[in-house]
């Protein structure tokens, strides 16, 4: 029997494309690895530094085995031009997650966030962008395993829409197990919009669950890095997550795109002046994250300056050089005119009080020079004047006499907070020092305002702000000043806020972070949540966030959903109903992806010990699934952001309970309810929230 020959086999020839693809990767990274950089430093910390280069270049270069290196491909009718890419007419490229070209130069594989890329995202059937043919790959493991073409430019070809793509269908719906992964290869075009939208300005996207906004983040962080690589690599680039299990969660995506020096963080991170040991009742934690606290420690920093009551006196050798109190009046009203940074102001004075010697000196005949000036600013009659006048503020003290100390706080919080107001956020108790003081999270905030207020902090190109709507304004304004001279892409859920002080709008919310001219996106389209699912959860929208646009699956997969009661007549214990639950489990872990056991933070120590009486192992949130363990117990306080393939929600009604109100607790439901791709599974026997018994016939 004569044996086929490949190359009438386009599935045989992708994958010899592929195979000389992974070799040509591996040629780039070998010879980067033998570079000899002996004779190229100057000294040794240039080396260190080179080194240090090329040892992240030979990570960047890495071929992940279980990764595709290439998921589409584009056939042009004509040359993309010479703007994007050199190549004749009908060339043919290869987008995948990195660039990759051969010994002579050649692209073999073209990065996703090139220019000549972006039609495989965005060309339709109405719209083909000059494209005649856009196939998609599909994989198992890393084993190229299928193909599907789109005829943009054929009239007679029906299915050139991408929603009509079986392989893209699979790949969004593909069983998660482990950490979040990218997207890459199924950005949709209004996704896509917003991932290749400028540095220069800032993006805010509303998004309902699944409907891929945190990868849209840091998918645009990549893609920026991509086109601003020197600017932001000198002005850094960060991601800040609400949770330390969120930022594991979602860790692996950017390396995966090739980009590895993309800081990860929380709010509480940035602000880590002092330990939080403690914790604040919600009615003090609101007032102290708002706003109106700025100017309360505005007025408490700018306190510490007094107007001078007498001269300053220079002696210089045989000389002495008097500078009156009403010049240095002047001086000090002059600067803090200028509403400077307290510690700019405090650095500008003695200079400010020097020149006014320099003057003198040179009405009297002398010449002094810039030397001179340096020296009356360090006389010590000047320094003594600085520190009198304009003593350092040490920002932690501060706050913990604006904390501790009625009378202090009730003149710099007049007409700002009322009585009731101060008296809540006072401690009961006098405090002796910053060390001793059990900070809780909202007071780091206050410190990092007041730190701000003192000297400038320190301003990233970049900054991604993801499940913004949990922050408070001080919060907002704490990361506002990481990104003051760059931008930010902030993203968030109006209808997922579950902090007492929950953002309101987003043009609340942006005015605080200092960008409100932020362009505000939707997303509404549901690539993760099954149908029934988000309808189900959609139910309690217009009681938590009335105006909001419901999500709409696009899923093909209706996938599974079911609601199991306990037996009406049935006196059910908390332990016979978590044996239910566990069960549940038990039959979610049959199929293939992870399982999520979704509680109220109270049940948690009863679920755990009934899955351990079941022999059932499982993970805490953050924690990565093996194939041996794919079940995670998670508090409800701690769902937001996270995904499982199948979910058991425990008792609806005990998570709203945990809330300090019903329209929280129904938000933390919301987020409950919104964290399964493939199936999930409400148990219960308290009778379900009434908001989501509305609409049942809509199922």
């Amino acid at each position: 029997m004569p044996v086929p020959d490949p190359s009438d086999d386009p599935l045989s020839r992708e994958r010899a494309h592929l195979t000389h693809s992974r070799a040509a990767l591996r040629s780039m990274r070998e010879d980067v690895e033998s570079l000899d950089i002996r004779d190229v430093t100057a000294n040794w910390v240039n080396a260190e530094v080179l080194s240090r280069q090329i040892e992240e270049r030979v990570k960047a270069l890495a071929d992940l085995s279980h990764t595709p290196l290439f998921f589409g491909r584009l056939d042009y009718l004509h040359s993309p031009g010479a703007d994007q890419a050199e190549g004749a007419e009908g060339e043919r490229f290869y987008i995948g997650r990195r660039h990759v070209h051969d010994a002579d130069g050649d692209p073999m594989v073209i990065d996703w966030r090139a220019p000549v890329s972006q039609p495989f995202y965005r060309a339709s059937k109405k719209n083909p962008l000059d494209i005649a043919l856009r196939r998609r790959f599909g994989y198992t493991g890393g084993d190229l395993t299928a193909y599907e073409d789109e005829h943009l430019s054929d009239p007679a070809d029906s299915a050139g829409d991408a929603a009509t793509s079986k392989l893209l269908q699979q790949e969004i719906e593909r069983p998660r197990v482990g950490p979040m992964r990218d997207i890459v290869a199924t950005i949709q075009p209004e996704q896509d919009e917003i991932v290749r939208s400028g540095l220069g300005g800032s993006v805010c996207v509303q998004g309902g669950p699944g409907t891929g906004k945190t990868a849209v983040g840091l998918h645009r962080v990549a893609y920026l890095l991509y086109a601003h690589r020197d600017r932001l690599a000198r002005t850094g680039t960060l991601v800040i997550g609400p949770n330390a299990s969120f930022l594991h969660y979602i860790e692996q995506v950017l390396p995966a795109l090739g980009e590895l020096e993309v800081k990860q963080a929380t709010v509480d991170d940035l602000v880590a002046h002092v330990e939080v040991r403690g914790t604040d009742e919600a009615p003090a934690a609101v007032i102290k994250g708002d706003a109106r606290m700025a100017e309360v420690l505005r007025r408490a920093v700018r306190s510490h300056v007094t107007m001078p009551v007498e001269p300053v006196m220079v002696v210089r050798g045989s000389r002495r050089w008097r500078v009156p109190a009403y010049e240095l009046e002047v001086i000090v009203r002059e600067l803090l005119d200028r509403d400077i940074r307290y510690g700019a102001a405090r650095e500008a004075l003695p200079q400010r009080i020097a020149h006014a010697v320099l003057v003198q000196m040179e009405r009297s005949g002398e010449a002094p020079d810039d030397r001179v000036q340096d020296a009356v600013a360090r006389n010590t009659a000047v320094k003594a004047a600085v520190k009198s006048l304009w003593p350092p503020v040490e920002p932690a003290k501060l706050v913990l006499r604006l904390l501790s100390d009625a009378d202090f706080l009730a003149t710099h919080a007049e007409g700002l907070l009322t009585e009731d107001e101060q008296k809540t956020i006072l401690w009961a108790r006098p405090v002796r020092s910053v060390k001793s003081a059990k900070w809780a999270a909202a007071d780091a905030v206050l410190i990092d305002e007041a730190t701000d207020l003192v000297q400038r902090t320190h301003s990233l190109g970049h900054v991604v702000l993801d499940e913004a709507q949990d922050l408070s304004p001080m919060q907002y304004r704490a990361v506002g000043r990481r990104c003051t001279t760059g931008s930010a892409t902030v993203l968030g859920d109006l209808a997922q806020g579950t902090t007492p002080w929950a953002t309101r709008s987003w043009e609340e919310a942006l005015t605080h972070l200092g960008k409100g001219d932020a362009v505000v996106e939707e997303l509404t389209a549901g690539f993760r949540v099954p149908t029934d699912v988000i309808t189900y959860a959609s139910r309690l929208l217009p009681h938590i966030a009335p105006g909001l646009t419901p999500v709409a699956s696009v899923r093909e997969n209706p996938g599974f959903f079911e609601v199991r009661p306990a037996a009406a007549d049935s006196a059910e214990t908390a332990a016979t109903m978590a044996t239910e639950v566990v069960a549940a489990c038990e039959e979610l872990l049959r199929n293939e992806g992870s399982v999520g056991l979704i509680a109220a933070d109270a049940r948690v120590p009863l679920l755990t010990e009934a899955l351990a009486a079941a022999g059932l192992p499982h993970l805490g949130p953050g924690e990565e699934t093996t194939l041996t363990t794919r079940l995670t117990l998670v508090p409800a306080s701690l769902a937001k952001g996270l995904e499982y393939d199948y979910v058991v929600l425990d008792e609806p009604r005990a998570v709203v309970d945990g809330e300090p109100d019903e329209r929280t607790g129904l938000r933390r439901l919301y987020v409950s309810l919104t964290r399964a791709v493939s199936g999930l599974i409400v148990t219960h026997a308290a009778p379900l929230p009434s908001q989501l018994a509305e609409g049942a016939g809509a199922l």
